[in-house]
């Protein structure tokens, strides 16, 4: 039983393009399969989420990372008596507007935007995407997603205006989005919390000495774990340990929103949309734990100087090639060029470089810049 402030299906507000129903899937669970079986979710498998392959096959990628927050999603959806379709669709298409090379490509792709006057989003770029990119369909464009979907992909981990994103004022920019997608920012952050400490760990850029002094949440762990296996293996009980880092992450999520919800006397979806704030949260003890381990991350990992080179070298390949498009755009394939005829020549160069894989982009730069 859905709760009543649930997105419940029958009530989905519908597809651009009307179709008939489907005889055994619902809406949300044909969005979900639309998802995966698009050209532009197959290429996050060679999109970086933190550590390149020169590092080791057994990191995530972008591709394992959205599984991993698409798990983690039902479980918390079911929890909370959400729609589970509806969440996991949106986690599986969270990450799907990224361009290769992780964050560092997207900062250098937003920089070269810039300097044309625009920017990059890559929550925006993912709409563009399911709403045009993607050509599967002869009687539409695009994905052809629900309206639930393509809310949830621009308002899950931001809220736009109107004045700054005329746009996109279908979308109902002065409403929170409904719990399903107010989730998925925070299931995202539950996954890369934890696997990147794993990633960071198992690549020897994190020892389990600075883990432990480090992150709070994780420590608060460990002696247990120790003194339950005491003859085990170091990497064994660091994987128990954050185990139960990521689980109390997710039962706070889940016993904090409950909590919310309640005490705002919420009944209704209507009721959700209509809040002041956004009533998916973790409690503020965890939320300060979240919060100390994303800063150890980031100081520790995302900036190490072990990926600094890496880093350097992604920024460079985005805005060179960038720049050689920008003055030889006839190099550009025959299809792009014809899109320049109907959009800005710095956007399309932009899409272009975004659907890249990190494999891909590195052979455009060889060919094109030496």
């Amino acid at each position: 039983m859905l709760a009543g402030y649930a997105v419940h299906v029958e009530d989905s507000r519908g597809r651009r393009h009307p179709e008939p129903m489907h005889p055994y899937r619902n809406e949300f669970q044909r969005d979900r399969d639309r998802v995966i079986h698009a050209r532009a979710f197959r290429r996050l498998e060679a999109k970086t989420q933190v550590f390149t392959r020169r590092y080791s096959d057994h990191f995530r990628n972008r591709l394992t990372h959205t599984l991993e927050v698409a798990q983690i999603s039902r479980t918390i959806a079911g929890a909370l008596n959400l729609n589970v379709d509806l969440a996991e669709a949106l986690a599986l298409v969270h990450d799907i507007g990224h361009p290769p090379f992780g964050h560092a490509g997207e900062k250098a792709l937003d920089t070269a935007m810039r300097t044309q006057g625009s920017y990059f989003d890559h929550n925006l770029h993912a709409l563009r995407i399911v709403e045009a990119f993607e050509q599967r369909y002869a009687a539409f464009p695009g994905l052809n997603l629900t309206f639930e979907v393509r809310e949830g992909i621009i308002k899950h981990s931001r809220d736009y205006t109107s004045s700054e994103h005329p746009e996109l004022s279908e979308y109902l920019l002065h409403e929170r989005p409904p719990l399903e997608a107010q989730l998925i920012d925070l299931t995202d952050e539950i996954a890369y919390n934890t696997a990147d400490l794993d990633d960071g760990y198992e690549s020897r850029l994190l020892s389990l000495a600075q883990i432990r002094g480090g992150v709070p949440i994780f420590e608060k762990f460990f002696p247990e774990v120790e003194r339950l296996y005491p003859d085990t293996q170091e990497k064994l009980l660091f994987n128990e340990a954050l185990r139960r880092m990521l689980n109390r992450m997710v039962s706070d999520l889940i016993q904090n929103t409950k909590a919310r919800v309640h005490s705002a006397g919420i009944r209704s979806l209507a009721e959700i949309r209509g809040y002041a704030e956004r009533l998916a949260a973790f409690s503020p003890e965890v939320e300060a734990e979240r919060r100390q381990a994303k800063d150890f991350l980031h100081e520790n990992l995302y900036y190490s100087p072990s990926l600094a080179g890496e880093k350097i070298d992604a920024e460079r390949v985005v805005s060179e090639l960038f720049a050689f498009w920008m003055k030889y755009p006839s190099s550009l394939p025959g299809a792009y060029q014809e899109k320049a005829h109907e959009d800005t020549l710095p956007r399309v160069i932009c899409d272009y470089i975004a659907g890249m894989t990190d494999n891909f982009i590195i052979e455009q730069y060889e060919r094109h810049c030496g």
